[in-house]
């Protein structure tokens, strides 16, 4: 559990920290050559971690510590889970006419992981090709509430 905690909170400080330097950077300024192989670097190492290894520390977690395996049943007349809150069973899984083996919710939950990072993956995209006109609005907003000497309108004329 550590594991998988640790690697997706890692992922998500590597997502954070490209939202806070694509805020950071203005838009047309030269990238010299060792900020294009840190960046290049960077992406590549934080996609590997995204995709690659909190995928991999949950599948690991799910089968050696939680025992998720296909002879597992969650729910079915093979399962054992009930739903109990306050000694007072609220649903019996064996009484569903199909069998549902907690391998299978193990895979969901990776698949629900890779669609979290990709939807992230399509954000930050799009956040840092339109980082321009994010800040273009940013400065038209602030010069409509300035005089054309720069300071704060006290009153509409």
């Amino acid at each position: 559990m550590v594991a998988f905690v640790s690697s997706f909170l890692l992922a998500v400080l590597m997502v954070a920290a490209v939202m806070r330097y694509a805020r950071r950077r203005p838009v047309g300024t030269p990238l010299t050559w060792g900020e294009a192989m840190f960046a290049a670097t960077f992406v590549f190492f934080a996609m590997f971690w995204a995709y690659g290894v909190v995928a991999h520390q949950w599948l690991s977690w799910a089968d050696n510590d939680l025992k998720w395996r296909s002879d597992a049943y969650l729910v079915g007349p093979a399962s054992t889970a009930k739903l109990v809150i306050g000694g007072k069973t609220l649903m019996d899984f064996r009484n569903v006419p199909f069998n549902v083996s907690k391998q299978t919710i193990r895979d969901l939950v990776a698949v629900l992981i890779y669609g979290l990072f990709l939807g992230a993956h399509v954000t930050l995209w799009s956040t840092w090709q339109r980082r321009g006109e994010l800040a273009q609005r940013r400065q038209k907003a602030l010069e409509e509430r300035t005089t054309a000497y720069g300071r704060p309108l006290a009153r509409k004329a």
